[in-house]
């Protein structure tokens, strides 16, 4: 008898062990990243002598990194900015419609910015005897094949500049995310998001493999992110924590400048303000993003923000995969969740979660959890996914005043079902608790 129960306890201890492990094995590869050790915002990881090191171009690092070279060369990181005379490929917008007032040409244009969503372009003008470039007054957006006109002042630095793109220099307001190296030592080393941007300054370690540059993966979570957020985070001039407008005219700067990867962002970056429940030009009430380039915004106050996931445990640092052109539908999101798992989905299939088919887009973790809510620019469509991952209701859309076509529900069944209804169907399916009523 004693050994039988002996024998039975061993069974259960084996199966309880067999389901925990079931249930923990995804995450346990997370394990020390999600139980790090936090340091804090304004602890500098920048190890000494990088702080001496200077910025060297991707070029120095190709000998021997390259694998990790090949694959951000073939991203849209290097590609921000281009030459249009080096690479004629590099225009996407149609200058035979270019409308009559535009102040520039083809001819004139010594970068191309983006062409992914929109494409802008910069023409050399410069300030003081230091090189520097000027936006045209009109961009191509790519989503409507259209021209539109642009005017870079009209942003939150519309009263440190004259209202005139010539007067608006991009070493103000682009060139610090934009070019490698700008945004802490104001010099162009490299015409896009390169190597440095995420590693710091490299001269020390093309010297000597053995001094490091900066590897974001071994920080902790929230300082991991800052990579990412120094330019994927709408901003405001540090400067203006103690000073108004006035004092920084000719000189608001639309990047944490000064920063260098490693350092605490948290000294250079003024984070876009938010409330909840106030709506402003760039958030919806609910903390949603109107505008691209807002996905840290969203994130940091998101669960998973939170709770010590980052950017790129969803996002390959070097090719930037998945992108929405190149996504693995919802194989990326059940690498770490499992149905009927401790973190969710609680049900036993995707149709008993989605109330939907397993092969209809309503079934896309995406579509529900990321759905597009931002513009690209004032006369884009809604494409900009969110990066908060929490479910918005039709009753939270309405509430919050956000467009119709932002709520995932109603993007799909905008010709079937209102919105009241939606949300009516919601709670018929025992979807809605006690924080979304």
């Amino acid at each position: 008898m004693k050994k039988t129960l002996v024998f039975i306890a061993g069974m259960i201890v084996l199966v309880g062990g067999y389901f925990i492990y079931k249930e923990a094995s995804k995450i346990l590869p997370f394990y020390g990243q999600l139980t790090q050790n936090r340091v804090g915002t304004e602890t500098d990881l920048q190890m000494d002598d990088q702080k001496e090191a200077h910025f060297v171009g991707a070029d120095k690092c190709v000998k021997c990194h390259e694998g990790n070279h090949k694959s951000w060369s073939h991203s849209r990181h290097p590609k921000m900015i281009q030459d249009p005379k080096a690479n004629p490929f590099a225009v996407v917008a149609d200058f035979s419609t270019l409308p009559s007032d535009a102040n520039f040409a083809l001819k004139d244009a010594v970068y191309t910015v983006g062409g992914k969503f929109k494409q802008r372009f910069m023409m050399r003008k410069d300030i003081n005897g230091t090189e520097d470039y000027v936006l045209g007054n009109y961009q191509w957006n790519v989503q409507t094949k259209k021209w539109q006109g642009f005017k870079p002042w009209k942003y939150w630095y519309k009263d440190a500049y004259p209202h005139d793109n010539d007067q608006l220099p991009t070493s103000r307001a682009c060139d610090g995310c934009h070019f490698t190296g700008f945004m802490s030592s104001e010099k162009r080393v490299d015409a896009g998001i390169a190597c440095e941007s995420c590693h710091g300054p490299a001269s020390n370690h093309i010297k000597d493999p053995e001094s490091k540059v900066y590897l974001a993966s071994l920080s902790d979570p929230v300082r991991q992110n800052e990579i990412c957020l120094q330019c994927h985070m709408r901003n405001r001039d540090n400067r203006m924590r103690d000073q108004n407008m006035s004092e920084i005219f000719g000189d608001a700067r639309d990047y944490p400048f000064g920063y260098e990867a490693g350092k605490p962002l948290s000294d250079y970056k003024l984070v876009a303000p938010f409330v909840m429940g106030q709506e402003t030009k760039e958030f919806y009430a609910n903390g949603m993003g109107k505008k691209n380039r807002m996905q840290g915004n969203e994130f940091v106050h998101s669960m998973k923000g939170k709770h010590g996931v980052t950017c790129i445990n969803c996002h390959n640092p070097h090719t930037l995969e998945p992108t929405a052109e190149s996504n693995t539908g919802n194989d990326l999101c059940m690498k770490c969740h499992t149905f009927g798992s401790v973190i969710g989905p609680h049900q036993e299939s995707i149709e008993k979660h989605t109330h939907h088919k397993a092969s209809s887009k309503g079934s896309l973790c995406v579509e529900c959890h990321m759905p597009k809510v931002g513009k690209h620019t004032g006369k884009s469509p809604i494409t900009v996914r969110t990066h908060m991952f929490g479910f918005t209701t039709p009753k939270e859309t309405l509430a919050y005043n956000m467009p119709k076509d932002t709520n995932a529900c109603y993007a799909c069944h905008k010709k079937d079902r209102d919105m009241n209804t939606l949300q009516k169907d919601l709670e018929e399916w025992g979807m809605i608790g006690w924080d979304k009523r």
